[in-house]
């Protein structure tokens, strides 16, 4: 009998502690929206972050650390959500069209909706640093500081992007990319082909339908604002025939920062993401 009831306590404690374990799992809140962003060094952040950047930033507004290189600059851990202060991609970097992407949204949107951005990005790096084929080899002929970047993301940045929006997923729904990267690429008329790919991929590894998520993708920088990849948007503008759910975002009138002729300035960054945020929510308005 005491057997008896001891296994009986045993079982007790084991559905009690079955049931503490699913009550603790999260559950995806339908109004936490998560978009993906990545790139390379616009998409990374290359302008300068002003000081006026970083106050006033809604707590509705979230960025998930990814790499695990920010823990001991900057205290965040990798797979954590922060309120979106800047820098979102790495504690190195500078300020991105994600920063006003999101102020834009939470602006625009309800106020019981949420932003989450998730992004892997890298300075200088070619669209085949995101395929699943090629980065390998693309990595193996890389220069050593930009193989030191993409060893913040283990070598491979689409499997970290892929890895850490499964994470996301946990906590909120994908309602989009977002894609800053060309420079690289410049002149390439096989680029929409190779950023469908990924994009197809992307959908596919997270379970998504197909074209059933927007994908927005910015200009390079433009000729008067004495832009060296100017000829990249005509390449970017044939985007929509090749994966029909995606919308270019124009640079026009956003601001260089008179250095490089690749890099927006902060001014330009701001308003480009701005762009990209009022974009988004066109799209989100249209769905109702």
């Amino acid at each position: 009998m005491k057997r008896l009831s001891f296994l009986l306590m045993i079982a007790m404690i084991m559905i009690h502690s079955f049931s503490m374990d699913v009550q603790a799992e999260v559950v995806p809140d339908p109004n936490f929206y998560i978009y993906i962003c990545f790139g390379q060094s616009n998409m990374e952040g290359n302008a300068a972050i002003k000081d006026t950047d970083k106050v006033g930033i809604n707590p509705r507004f979230q960025v998930m650390d990814v790499s695990s290189d920010d823990s001991s600059h900057n205290g965040r851990i990798a797979g954590e959500w922060y309120t979106a202060v800047p820098p979102l991609c790495r504690w190195n970097t500078g300020l991105t069209p994600a920063d006003y992407f999101g102020r834009v949204l939470v602006d625009s949107l309800p106020s019981h909706i949420r932003i989450g951005i998730v992004m892997v990005a890298v300075g200088g790096a070619s669209i085949d640093a995101f395929d699943e084929d090629n980065y390998k080899g693309y990595y193996d002929s890389s220069a050593d500081w930009l193989k030191g970047i993409m060893n913040t993301y283990e070598g491979n940045p689409y499997k970290k992007l892929i890895d850490m929006a499964q994470k996301a997923q946990k906590y909120g729904v994908i309602k989009g990319i977002l894609l800053h990267q060309g420079e690289t690429n410049n002149g390439q008329t096989d680029w929409p082909v190779k950023v469908k790919k990924i994009y197809n991929g992307i959908l596919s590894d997270l379970g998504l339908g197909a074209n059933s998520i927007p994908l927005l993708v910015g200009e390079m920088l433009r000729k008067e604002e004495k832009g060296k990849c100017y000829p990249m948007n005509d390449i970017i503008a044939t985007l929509p025939r090749v994966i029909p759910n995606s919308y270019v975002i124009s640079s026009e009138g956003c601001k260089g920062n008179n250095f490089d002729g690749l890099h927006f300035s902060t001014e330009g960054a701001r308003e480009l993401g701005k762009r990209y945020g009022e974009q988004m929510y066109a799209i989100l308005k249209s769905k109702k």
